[in-house]
């Protein structure tokens, strides 16, 4: 017969600690010492706060002092804050020739600072042709050279490295998803602030021009 065991996700607080001894952290970080589960208790309870397993794996587990009801409240307010702020970084891929003219490699550079700055990682991909395959030392520095060009809005995450007949690099935004989303709608905003502002100024001057 399959035994079934709950999962605790929470950890054990005050009484429900069944251990003899804990490793105890005081409500300012320092170290307690190894003490005995009841005098770690006494403890809590003349400093009005929680004593709170905070390492049950340990030997002894490692418990500290701390107002548990309000530990909770700032986690789940950290948590809801993070879903609040995240956003999917999504990975776009560009692919660049290696013999490149200028004028192409300046508009797919273009396109990759335009990911870039809407907070998406983008995948640089060279396919080598026929003998190119030889030459990975080109491909490499134009990837290098990219990178250099975009370094004002995104990092190399990953090193041009080979895969059969391509070259990767992977750059990474400098800023995260959800601030160039917020920014994005920020100047939306503004955009439709302005054109509020116009429109006005246009009816204004048509009321004075209708009375004069």
């Amino acid at each position: 017969m399959r035994e079934w065991r709950r999962v605790i996700t929470e950890p054990r607080v005050n009484d429900r600690i069944r251990v003899p001894e804990v490793r105890l952290v005081g409500p300012q970080g320092e170290q307690v010492g190894v003490v005995r589960v009841e005098d770690a208790m006494r403890l809590a309870q003349e400093a009005d706060l929680d004593l709170v397993e905070v390492a049950p794996e340990a030997h002894p587990p490692v418990a500290k002092l701390m107002d548990y009801g309000k530990f909770k409240y700032e986690t789940a307010q950290k948590e809801r804050n993070a879903r609040r702020n995240q956003a999917n970084t999504q990975m776009k891929e560009i692919q660049f020739r290696l013999k490149i003219d200028d004028h192409d490699f300046e508009t797919k550079t273009g396109h990759v600072v335009r990911f870039l700055k809407g907070g998406d990682k983008v995948k640089v991909v060279i396919v080598f042709r026929g003998r190119e395959q030889s030459r990975p030392e080109l491909g490499v520095k134009l990837l290098e050279r990219l990178a250099e060009e975009i370094s004002e809005y995104g990092s190399v995450e990953t090193r041009p490295r080979i895969d059969g007949r391509r070259m990767n690099m992977v750059v990474a935004p400098l800023r995260k998803k959800a601030d160039a989303v917020n920014e994005a709608r920020k100047r939306r905003e503004e955009v439709r602030e302005e054109r509020r502002a116009r429109r006005q100024q246009r009816s204004e001057r048509t009321t004075k021009s209708q009375e004069q």
